[in-house]
């Protein structure tokens, strides 16, 4: 049975919009190497996994290839333009093995269940194929970015988080896949107050909190952007990670 984080659940089903409008997309770049990296276009087909709104998914359009995203939260399902939408979850994809060339998650492995998922994600790929991670990190040198950090971390608790690179044990212990080529690329969103705020709201345990607790943070995260020229530049470090299926 798929099951779903219940903090991504409620967070992202009840901002999906607001998680389509403020997120970030991805560097040219970034989406232009990773299609070289794993050979994709015409007559191949990736799967986009915990693909949210479908940000990196329009973006593999380009590339060719059959694109197909899976997501399991209704509301952000609907948001996904321009290619093939399913309902499914890393843990139980609704393909047949060897489906795939390529398998892409943008901001999403750290809410997988690994030692279900990784095998999953396995059985999918033909041989050959790869797995790519793409991250969009918030880059903490800037102090915009601090600021934001120092007001979500008190209140974050166990919702699992990217940054502290959990997630990595896992795919370096397997024997499913090799070991992964990183590269990373510079990104950059231009914000005013408004959109800190709707960033801010878009992020998981800041959708589920309250409506009283939720305003009162983002009271908060508006006066960082006090005294600021709009728009001002909210920078991301985005990387890239392919990982060969092996066996």
């Amino acid at each position: 049975m798929n099951r779903i984080d219940p903090i991504a659940a409620a967070g992202f089903g009840s901002a999906a919009e607001v998680y389509e409008r403020a997120r970030p997309s991805y560097p040219e770049e970034a989406v232009a190497w990773l299609v070289e990296r794993t050979a994709l276009g015409p007559g191949r087909t990736v799967l986009d996994v915990g693909a949210g709104t479908g940000k990196l998914t329009r973006l593999l359009v380009s590339s060719g290839a059959r694109v197909v995203a899976v997501e399991p939260i209704v509301e952000m399902r609907a948001l996904i333009p321009g290619a093939e939408a399913v309902d499914g979850t890393a843990e139980e994809l609704p393909f047949a093995d060897g489906a795939a060339d390529v398998i892409t998650v943008a901001q999403a492995f750290h809410w997988f269940d690994h030692d279900r998922a990784l095998p999953e994600l396995h059985r999918v790929l033909r041989p050959g194929g790869a797995l790519v991670l793409v991250w969009n990190m918030r880059d903490l040198d800037d102090p915009l970015q601090r600021g934001v950090e120092d007001l979500l971390a008190p209140i974050r608790g166990e919702t699992p988080l990217q940054q502290t690179g959990y997630w990595r044990g896992p795919l370096e212990r397997s024997p499913l896949f090799g070991p992964g080529e990183v590269r990373q690329f510079r990104y950059v969103q231009r914000f005013t107050a408004d959109d800190l705020c709707d960033r801010v709201r878009s992020t998981s345990f800041v959708a589920a909190m309250s409506p009283v607790d939720r305003d009162s943070l983002l009271v908060r995260v508006r006066a960082l952007a006090h005294g600021l020229d709009e728009p001002f530049p909210f920078p991301y470090l985005t990387e890239v990670h392919v990982y060969p299926r092996v066996g």
